[in-house]
């Protein structure tokens, strides 16, 4: 299937603007009693700042003249293609949203670049080893995807890495780049190993790292056995830790890894084998998305002199396996546990010279160079594109009606309120609004309010706070309460997508993605909004969003007002790296579609197109079979017609509609 790219996106025309202050009623646009804050001369530009698309886009995504997002899969200067025209054009294909999209093209580019990087330094440093780049599969062991990377690394020595059994026999079937290594990590036992050994006979550079001291042992029998001379790794255990989310993975109290006595025993344990020239590799790990270069050149010197120790005791490894932490510019700050204070050619210059330097110090060769950077590789590439099913607006653009000299005092004193508020007293009227609210429980916890009157209550106080909110963002020394407003007021925007099926770590860690509309970006953004999943679950939302002003988090989006009948399309990106193969089955949500995009001078191209599950496919996984299921239906409603309580047309109609949702995608369908 091939589309033109169109290069040249006409600007859409703006909408008419509707008011901050919308009713919560459906489809109805209320009229603007308060300070109109939607700007006259927005712009797709203005919306690009709004969201740091430019700061953590790394020139592969952007705004474009439409005001749509468009993905530049080959860098910052290639072909875009605009993401809602692609969202439309892969549903009149029968592709459902969600959606989840991929570019092998910015796989390629991500390749290249950190090879180039590592080159770079190498010249400029003097550098007498290789680089060898390994891609950790358990980042992402979709099968198109690792595919991808072998054929893009193939001019690179690209190697992959496998943390488990499985993995390995996923690697073998896949690798067969000539100069690439196979770095096999993880919990071993003997046929793990005896797997591992038998396809080095293929001609397979793979090496068997030691990550717990019971395995060395195993590793010689087993490679007696073969009559081989097993490669060999040792994984270092530091001291120095990482820093970020994923800190407690490293350090001396990690789950892998020999300390300096068992490195120590190892070598000679080896040399009393004559098996010291095995030892070919030392590795360690200092944790993912390492947000900080001064903790990987810590890691780095530490580890440099593991390496230059283990050649002053005989052994001659050529191999210093600097492990993953490679992070990504998840937020665009430069400054938070989302975000990286380097660039990869800073990170491959830091890494070239410390080894450098120290090596040179105790005139130890220097080794070849493999990074296990999966995050860095393939994060960038894959976008879940979603649409937006409902809102909870709690915006009220007038007030209930006047309370009456009748009515509770409470209800008088909220009534005065509103009336009174100006940018003068704003201070005073916010306090007396939250003690209001707070009187206002009270009251009808005891009994003196009926739920008529606390009903009107609650109306008139998200009234005072919507006027008290407008006022509030054209008055000086306001932040604070604007912000708690804003809070308080948000809408919650209903979407149709798991979070903990497409972005776990989200739930999970707490890590920002950038989250946008994908479309309509040249009107002004002027709701602030939560995002909420299609599970029942209570943490199935996302609350936290990337700040482009302060570089801190914030727990609203700005986003469009959402209207019936129009559809809202929004993506969540960099989520490439993990986030699919941690993903669970909560409420039986399971993939999504997926597609393949490759972008050609002419247009674009869907390579591969990997349908989402279906319910029969999920209920599978938990063990229900779906002829058994429909038969037990079937029972029941026959049951149901001989008690008269259902007719046979209805039945049919019952059975009908069952055997389609066992067949229908997981995730809501839109009416055709």
């Amino acid at each position: 299937m091939t589309t033109q790219v169109d290069q040249n996106v006409s600007t859409a025309k703006n909408n008419t603007p509707i008011n901050v202050l919308n009713s919560n009623l459906a489809g109805q646009n209320p009229p603007q009693t308060y300070a109109h804050l939607q700007s006259t001369n927005w712009s797709p530009e203005k919306s690009a700042s709004l969201y740091g698309i430019n700061n953590w886009g790394n020139g592969y995504f952007r705004v474009n003249s439409a005001g749509n997002v468009s993905v530049s899969p080959t860098g910052a200067n290639g072909a875009q293609i605009d993401l809602h025209e692609l969202t439309q054009e892969l549903q009149d294909r029968g592709i459902r949203v969600p959606i989840m999209v991929r570019f092998p093209d910015i796989i390629k580019e991500r390749v290249q670049l950190l090879y180039s990087c590592f080159q770079k330094a190498f010249v400029d440093h003097n550098y007498k080893g290789e680089y060898c780049g390994v891609y950790p599969i358990k980042v992402n062991q979709q099968r198109h995807l690792v595919q991808e990377l072998v054929k893009f690394g193939k001019n690179c020595n690209l190697g992959l890495e496998c943390g488990s059994k499985p993995e390995l026999l996923v690697v073998l079937s896949l690798m067969n780049t000539p100069n690439g290594v196979i770095i096999c990590n993880g919990f071993k036992d003997t046929e793990y190993i005896e797997t591992a050994l038998l396809a080095q006979k293929l001609g397979r550079q793979v090496i068997i790292v030691v990550d717990r001291k019971d395995e060395l042992k195993i590793i010689t029998d087993v490679a007696a056995k073969l009559n081989m001379r097993p490669k060999i790794g040792f994984r270092a255990k530091l001291n120095t830790q990482g820093a970020g989310k994923w800190v407690d993975s490293a350090g001396a109290k990690s789950k892998f890894g020999l300390t300096a006595v068992e490195i120590v025993e190892g070598v000679e344990f080896l040399k009393s084998k004559g098996m010291l020239d095995c030892l070919e590799l030392l590795h360690y790990h200092i944790g993912s998305q390492v947000p900080s270069i001064q903790s990987i050149k810590s890691s780095l010197k530490e580890a440099a002199r593991f390496y230059t120790e283990l050649h002053a005791m005989g052994a001659q490894p050529k191999f210093i396996d600097v492990g993953g932490g490679l992070g990504v510019d998840y937020d665009g700050s430069g400054s938070s546990d989302s975000s990286v204070n380097y660039s990869e050619q800073e990170y491959a210059n830091d890494v070239v010279s410390t080894i450098q330097i120290l090596c040179d110090e105790k005139n130890v060769p220097h080794p070849n160079i493999i990074t296990e950077s999966g995050r860095a590789l393939v994060a960038h590439h894959s976008i879940l594109i979603f649409n937006v099913m409902g809102v909870n607006n709690l915006y009220r653009q007038k007030p209930p009606m006047e309370a009456t000299k009748k009515d509770p005092s409470i209800m008088q004193e909220m009534s005065y309120i509103f009336d009174k508020l100006t940018p003068e007293n704003i201070n005073e009227c916010f306090n007396d609004l939250m003690q209001s609210k707070s009187e206002v429980l009270n009251l009808f916890t005891y009994g003196v309010l009926s739920l008529t009157q606390r009903a009107w209550c609650e109306s008139m106080h998200f009234a005072i706070a919507t006027k008290m909110l407008e006022l509030g963002r054209i008055t000086p020394d306001c932040e604070d309460i604007v912000e708690q407003l804003r809070v308080e007021l948000c809408d919650t925007y209903f979407c149709n997508f798991s979070v903990f099926q497409s972005v776990p770590d989200s739930w999970a860690v707490g890590q920002l993605f950038p989250i946008m509309p994908i479309h309509k970006l040249q009107e002004e953004p002027y709701h602030e909004a939560t995002i909420a999943d299609l599970t029942c679950d209570s943490d199935g939302k996302i609350e936290k969003f990337i700040d482009t002003e302060s570089g801190e988090v914030k727990k609203t989006l700005r986003v469009h007002p959402f209207k019936e009948g129009e559809a809202y399309y929004m993506g969540i990106f960099l989520t490439g790296a993990y986030q699919e193969i941690l993903g669970d089955l909560h409420n039986l949500f399971g993939d999504t579609d997926a597609v393949h995009i490759s972008i050609h001078d002419s247009g674009y191209t869907v390579d591969h197109y990997v349908p989402g599950d279906t319910v029969t496919e999920v209920l599978s996984y938990v063990q229900y079979g779906r002829a058994e299921m429909v038969d037990s239906v079937r029972q029941y409603t026959e049951e149901s017609i001989a008690n008269g309580n259902i007719t046979k047309l209805e039945a049919k109609s019952l059975i009908k509609h069952y055997e389609e949702g066992l067949s229908g995608y997981t995730y809501l369908e839109e009416m055709e």
